[in-house]
């Protein structure tokens, strides 16, 4: 499956909502789904539990559910999405991998 694929699927099952209101459903199910991975992760390192792979699939999926719906609101495709990822990381870490240095000197003009 291709990204385009994935998010007209997820988008099927997505509530309607238009312009600010779906920009803030979005970021706020990223805020919401990221705290629950990041729930797995400490349970793991800090609580000692076992590891949960499962559990770190499904809210990583959750995750990209919430992304591509605010790439929907924004009038994006997720392969866009991805596409200007590459090309801020293609600027910012020119030999194509990371160091410390590209990391501070930050070429790139984005977040």
């Amino acid at each position: 499956m291709d990204f385009n694929e994935y998010q007209r699927l997820a988008s099927a099952t997505a509530e309607t909502y238009t312009g600010n209101d779906a920009k803030l459903v979005a970021a706020l199910g990223c805020a919401g789904e990221g705290g629950e991975f990041a729930e797995v992760v400490k349970k793991e390192i800090y609580h000692h539990h076992p590891v949960d792979r499962e559990r770190a699939l499904k809210e990583l999926g959750d995750q990209l559910w919430y992304i591509a719906y605010g790439a929907d609101a924004y009038g994006y495709t997720l392969e866009e999405v991805a596409e200007s990822n590459i090309s801020k990381l293609r600027d910012r870490y020119p030999a194509a991998r990371f160091s410390t240095e590209d990391s501070i000197q930050r070429r790139d003009t984005g977040g």
